[in-house]
């Protein structure tokens, strides 16, 4: 049985992922800021437990990541200020990698976006543009790391079935391409137990090919 932590439990990503994750058979803890998301995330399978990854330390963060064999960060600020942006999709993903080393937890799933990097092309009077700001300093620290990382970068979100379909490294822009929640986590969870998924960035959108043949044939 593998342990991984779930970093942003309360998300519909997140939710989704620790269904699939229990289901398997793996030991799930997904932490969450606000104690009041305790049932619902534990009605998933998965095992709450409360850490403000906003406000935490590095350290405090590697002692609730320690004895775990993956995290999935799927944290965000969700929109807001972009203060609050920047400090959770930055600074404290950029601190929770940090920790993951720290605690001896190699392998590492970010939750990024199709076209993030410093070449976003995002206006800065766009409400979107601390967002990308952040993720693609977050998604370069990872890089740079010694971890076993994984960038997931699906497009525009939607609340669509799983089907289990994807096409990688599609052409155009996060907003063109449509990907549901579900299928983000179906890769997710596919990622976690695909070593060729291991020091890529993976672009994606719901497509044509079932997901371990598009990731592997993609590698």
């Amino acid at each position: 049985m593998t342990r991984i932590a779930i970093v942003g439990g309360h998300g519909k990503v997140a939710l989704e992922l620790s269904r699939i994750l229990a289901a398997d058979g793996q030991d799930v803890t997904s932490f969450i800021r606000n104690p009041d998301h305790a049932a619902g995330v534990a009605a998933t399978g998965a095992t709450p437990a409360v850490l403000d990854v906003e406000n935490s330390t590095t350290a405090e963060i590697a002692e609730a990541l320690r004895n775990h064999d993956a995290v999935v960060w799927s944290a965000g600020a969700g929109g807001g200020s972009p203060e609050r942006t920047y400090a959770v999709d930055r600074d404290a993903a950029i601190r929770s990698m940090d920790a993951a080393g720290d605690a001896g937890v190699g392998r590492y799933i970010m939750v990024s976006y199709l076209g993030a990097g410093p070449d976003h092309g995002v206006p800065e009077d766009n409400g979107f543009y601390a967002y990308a700001e952040a993720k693609a300093a977050a998604d370069a620290y990872l890089r740079g790391t010694s971890l076993d990382w994984t960038i997931l970068g699906p497009g525009s979100l939607t609340d669509g079935p799983g089907n289990g379909l994807i096409d990688v490294n599609p052409d155009g822009t996060w907003q063109s391409k449509e990907t549901s929640r579900a299928n983000v986590a179906l890769v997710a969870a596919a990622a976690l137990g695909l070593a060729a998924t291991i020091r890529r960035t993976i672009e994606f959108r719901d497509g044509s090919l079932p997901i371990a043949a598009a990731l592997e044939a993609s590698a």
